[in-house]
């Protein structure tokens, strides 16, 4: 089988999982960030297969959306020796997928991820910002229930994983700040970062015109 065939293989595991999601972790997002580590990818000369296969994979086994994340681990580590990738390969690529997530730089010791996984990285932080990360975030917190905004409650600072994922003590508007405002100065590529300088500039402008509109100063 070759690369070509593989990946679409990875295409069609990826489609299976994650085409009912309803928290704005859809097979479309899942396409973005395929496109987007495609196009840094090229800039910066990574394995093409690692990168597109973490790309499709990354969110299948997500503590966040799945019940049994160790479980999906060893489902993914099957399907990719199934194809035919060598041990190595699925190494890194369940690396990357386990490890690129915000929640992992809470920790006092980060992991470090390789070329792949930053590119992979880079196209997924991007997918949560600007007027995409927009329509996630209020779209997520309103699957879970969120408040929208309360001004008393002020954006916490410092949080383990287990505080940032206590959603009681969150608010939609204040996970721009908890997260979504830093990822644009979290970006490993030359190309990422340029492209979420816009991004930025973006979800600033939505915050000031949000809390403009909520205050009645328009």
């Amino acid at each position: 089988m070759d690369t070509t065939e593989q990946i679409q293989k990875i295409h069609d595991f990826s489609y299976s999982k994650m085409e009912t999601d309803r928290t704005g972790h859809n097979f479309d997002h899942i396409e973005r960030v395929v496109k987007m580590a495609t196009r840094i990818a090229n800039e910066e000369k990574s394995d093409k297969l690692i990168t597109l296969a973490a790309a499709y994979l990354h969110d299948v086994a997500d503590d966040k959306l799945v019940d049994d994340p160790a479980k999906l681990e060893l489902e993914i580590s099957n399907f990719l020796k199934s194809i035919g990738l060598n041990e190595k390969q699925v190494e890194e690529i369940l690396f990357i997928t386990h490890n690129l997530s915000f929640s992992k730089t809470l920790s006092d010791n980060p992991p470090k991820l390789t070329l792949a996984g930053k590119i992979v990285q880079d196209a997924d932080r991007l997918d949560a910002i600007g007027a995409l990360g927009i329509t996630r975030a209020v779209y997520y917190g309103g699957v879970y229930e969120e408040v929208i905004y309360d001004p008393d409650i002020k954006p916490r600072e410092n949080m383990t994983k287990n505080e940032y994922r206590n959603l009681d003590n969150e608010t939609i508007i204040n996970h721009f700040y908890e997260k979504l405002l830093k990822l644009a100065g979290m970006m490993n590529t030359p190309t990422a970062k340029k492209i979420a300088d816009e991004r930025q500039k973006f979800m600033i402008g939505f915050l000031d015109e949000f809390k403009a509109e909520w205050n009645l100063e328009k």
